[in-house]
C-alpha cells in the first residue's frame, strides 16, 4: 500500500479552507509511541489494573490461520470473569451505555453480557503508525469541520481536539488495504425467524488502485462496491459508492444497477438516513460500519473518555465451526457466542443541527481508542427517546494486522427487531485482502456486467 493516500493540501480544497482547525503541538505530536500508543490511546493500563499496558497488541502469527481465511483464536482458554444481567447490572452499570441497559431491560431472560479479560490486541502496520505521527502534525479541519486537509492515509487526528475529530478518525481508520469480502445479513422477525441476504462486498481505496492518479482520484476516499447474490428476487442487483473525503465539496456519488429493469440510476438516498441495502427498513444508509458520511447534519460534542464493556476479541462469534442459525435468534444475537472486555473509549454525543433533518436526532457514541473504531452507539428519535442500540463486535485480524469488526448489530428497541451484518461463518474464502483493481471496475458503466444473474 502505498504510503500516501491524499496530500491534499496543494488541491482546491485549500482555497475554499477558510478558518481550519490547527494541528497538534510538536510536543503533544511528540507523545505518540512514548506515553501514548502511536495510534493515540493511553499506552498505560488503568490505575485499577483492570486495563493493562499497550505492548504492541498480537503478533502476525498469533494463533493458526485456516485455508479459508479464518483467523484463529488466540484467547480460546480465557474463561468469563462474570456475566452482567438485568438482575445485576446496576453494579456495573457506570461501565455500560444506556442502550446496553435497556437492551438489559427489554430481554431481562436473555440478553447478558459474558465479561472476559481485557486484552489490547490492537496492532497496525508501522506505515500507519508513520502517517498517523504526520496527521497529528499537519492534518486539520476545513469548511467547518467537513473535509480534511493535508491528510495522509489514515488515522486523521490521533490526539484529537473535539467530538468531530474524534468521528473523522472513525471514519478514516484503518481498516487494511483493499478487501473483497463475501458476508451475510439477516433481520429476523420477534420470533426469530428470517431469511439471510448474502452480498459481495470490496472496499477499494483510491491510492491502491492500479491505475491511481492523485489529480483524478484526490478526493475520493474509497470506491465501494456491493453486489447481492441471494436471495434470488434481488440477486443481481448491484451499488456502486464513491466515498469522498470532502462530502460537502463534492458530495458522495452512488448508483444502483436493477437485475429486473436492466438499467442503472443514481442513487442519492444512498447517504444520511436513506434506507439501508435489503435492510427491512431497519438500518439507514449511514448506519453501516456503525456510522459512515458526511458528518454536516450533526453538532459533535466530545464527552471525554470513560471505561465501558464493549464487545472485544469475538473471535468464538467469527468461528466457521458456527451455523448462522447458531448466531441468530429472537430479539437478539446469541450472547452466549460474545465476549466483552473492560476497555477505555472516546464518549462523543451528536445532536442533529436546527433545520436539518434526519431521523435519529441525537448519536451517542462510544470509540475504542486502541482502534478508533465505533464499538457502541445509542441513537434517539425526535422525542429524545432511545430507540435504536448499535453494537460491533470487535476482533483483531492479526496475520494482516487489521482491526475489524466481526459482526455489526443494530437493535430496534421498540419493534423488538434487529440486524446482524457481516457473518461469514458458512461461506468459503470470506476475505481476501489486497485485492487489486482499477478504476474502470468502479463506474456506472460497469454497474451492468457486475449485475448479470
Amino acid at each position: 500500500m502505498r504510503t500516501t493516500l491524499f496530500k491534499l493540501g496543494t488541491l482546491s480544497l485549500a482555497l475554499l479552507a477558510g478558518s481550519a482547525s490547527a494541528a497538534v503541538s510538536e510536543a503533544d505530536a511528540a507523545k505518540l509511541g512514548d506515553s501514548l500508543t502511536p495510534v493515540g490511546a493511553e499506552r498505560a493500563g488503568n490505575a485499577a489494573g483492570t486495563i493493562p499496558v499497550w505492548t504492541g497488541g498480537l503478533s502476525v502469527d498469533a494463533a493458526p490461520v485456516s485455508a479459508e481465511g479464518f483467523v484463529g483464536d488466540p484467547f480460546a482458554a480465557d474463561q468469563p470473569k462474570f456475566t452482567i444481567t438485568a438482575q445485576n447490572y446496576e453494579q456495573y452499570q457506570d461501565n455500560l451505555s444506556p442502550g446496553q441497559i435497556a437492551m438489559l431491560k427489554r430481554y431481562p431472560q436473555t440478553y447478558r453480557l459474558p465479561v472476559y479479560e481485557t486484552r489490547r490486541s490492537a496492532a497496525l502496520p508501522q506505515h500507519i503508525y508513520d502517517a498517523a505521527a504526520r496527521n497529528a502534525r499537519n492534518t486539520t479541519l476545513v469548511r467547518g469541520g467537513n473535509g480534511l486537509e493535508n491528510f495522509d492515509t489514515a488515522l486523521a487526528f490521533p490526539i484529537p481536539q473535539d467530538g468531530l475529530q474524534v468521528v473523522w478518525n472513525h471514519i478514516t481508520r484503518y481498516r487494511g488495504a483493499s478487501v473483497r469480502r463475501v458476508i451475510a445479513q439477516a433481520t429476523p422477525q420477534v420470533n426469530g425467524s428470517y431469511s439471510l441476504v448474502k452480498f459481495i462486498d470490496e472496499v477499494v481505496y483510491a491510492n491502491t488502485l492500479t491505475d491511481y492518479n492523485a489529480e483524478k482520484h484526490g478526493n475520493v476516499l474509497f470506491y465501494f462496491k456491493q453486489q447481492v447474490t441471494e436471495p434470488s428476487r434481488l440477486a443481481g442487483n448491484v451499488l456502486l459508492v464513491h466515498e469522498t473525503l470532502d462530502q460537502v465539496k463534492e458530495p458522495r456519488m452512488a448508483w444502483i444497477y436493477n437485475a429486473g429493469q436492466r438499467r442503472v440510476r443514481r442513487a442519492p438516498q444512498v447517504a444520511y438516513d436513506g434506507p439501508g441495502t435489503a435492510a427491512d427498513g431497519l438500518r439507514t444508509a449511514d448506519n453501516l460500519d456503525m456510522f459512515n458520511g458526511a458528518p454536516d447534519r450533526y453538532e459533535w460534542k466530545l464527552v471525554g473518555k470513560r471505561e465501558l464493556y464493549i464487545p472485544y476479541n469475538s473471535y468464538r462469534l467469527d468461528s466457521p465451526q458456527l451455523k448462522y442459525d447458531d448466531i441468530v435468534k429472537p430479539g437478539h444475537i446469541n450472547q452466549d457466542l460474545t465476549r466483552y472486555e473492560l476497555h477505555r473509549v472516546w464518549e462523543v454525543e451528536a445532536t442533529l443541527k436546527p433545520g436539518d433533518r434526519h431521523i435519529y436526532a441525537k448519536r451517542h457514541l462510544f470509540i475504542d481508542e486502541d482502534t478508533w473504531q465505533a464499538a457502541v452507539i445509542d441513537h434517539y428519535d425526535g422525542r429524545n427517546q432511545l430507540w435504536r442500540v448499535a453494537e460491533a463486535h470487535a476482533q483483531q485480524v492479526y496475520n494482516v494486522q487489521v482491526p475489524l469488526y466481526a459482526v455489526e448489530t443494530l437493535y430496534d428497541l421498540i419493534s423488538g427487531r434487529y440486524l446482524v451484518m457481516g457473518m461469514k461463518n458458512e461461506e468459503k474464502t470470506p476475505y481476501t485482502y489486497n485485492y487489486k483493481a482499477n478504476s474502470n471496475q468502479y463506474t456506472p458503466a460497469a454497474l451492468r456486467n457486475a449485475g448479470v444473474r
